[in-house]
């Protein structure tokens, strides 16, 4: 309890982590993450792989599919939406050239810690209980583009350009090659993959990469967070651990379809699905829109 009365004492901005290479602004249910190396095409090295992942970490930490409720003790919301961008011409280059260089005079075990490290940065953001949101213009090359591939709604400019540019250096794209492919299916990621070159927007659209090109990112994220602020936030939170269940389920087909009962079931007598219900037949808003 003193723990908590201590907390209260403290703003959600004394509360974020530091950061030097990204920056994080947080508006109501709102958590905006912008990488700012925007000098190098916002490539990322280690220092800005670990500002990202303590920010997935604090506002997982901060989310309403965490929490399990809209607000905290100070009446201040937790998180719902989790915006990804950019800052300057690209939104990422991928690894930073001097963390390349590097990597070629390290040891085996060095590059596989460096490797853990990119894969806590993608496992973060792919099962982060937030509906997240990119905005992407310019390049997304390599790491970049796994981003991309770990979001749940991508807005991509016209001219963007994404590639899994590794095979370029006689590398490969593991680490963010499971995401990519869950993201755009066997053929297509192969594909990507061998030929490691750049596909533009509407290609990235088609293959289901990417889920929307506007010519304004601004707008265009305006509607995809109202949908989602008038949808159950629990549900927004199971549904990608529902999905995160149905990728890595390895029992039967009859063990899948009872466990799908029985979470049917437990949602349907949820607090949320209770309102929801309630909402619908009283013909009013639930109390989690907030239109």
């Amino acid at each position: 309890m003193k723990g908590a009365i201590a907390m209260s004492n403290y703003s959600i901005e004394d509360l974020k982590p530091e950061t030097s290479l990204c920056t994080l602004e947080v508006e109501g249910a709102i958590a905006r993450l912008t990488l700012t190396r925007e000098d190098v095409y916002n490539a990322l090295n280690i220092e800005l792989i670990s500002e990202i992942i303590s920010i997935l970490d604090w506002t997982r930490d901060r989310s309403v599919g965490e929490r399990a409720t809209l607000e905290d003790a100070t009446g201040a919301s937790y998180l719902r939406v989790l915006v990804l961008s950019g800052a300057g011409k690209h939104f990422c280059a991928g690894a930073d050239i001097n963390m390349m260089r590097d990597a070629g005079a390290k040891t085996a075990e060095e590059n596989r810690i460096d490797s853990e490290r990119l894969d806590r940065l993608f496992n973060s953001l792919w099962t982060h209980p937030c509906f997240t949101i990119g905005k992407i213009q310019g390049v997304a090359l390599g790491g970049g583009a796994g981003l991309i591939a770990c979001l749940d709604h991508t807005i991509v400019d016209p001219g963007a350009r994404i590639a899994l540019s590794e095979g370029k250096l006689g590398i490969l794209p593991a680490v963010i090659g499971p995401y990519v492919y869950r993201k755009v299916g066997s053929a297509q990621f192969r594909r990507l993959a061998m030929m490691a070159g750049r596909i533009g927007a509407e290609e990235a659209l088609r293959i289901g990469l990417v889920n929307q090109v506007s010519e304004s990112l601004e707008d265009a994220e305006n509607p995809v967070i109202t949908e989602v602020m008038t949808t159950g936030p629990m549900a927004v939170a199971e549904a990608k651990k529902l999905t995160l269940t149905f990728d890595r389920w390895t029992d039967s087909d009859e063990a899948l379809r009872k466990w799908t009962l029985d979470k049917t079931s437990e949602m349907r007598g949820s607090e949320e699905g209770q309102e929801g219900l309630s909402s619908f037949l009283e013909k009013r808003p639930p109390n989690w829109n907030e239109e």
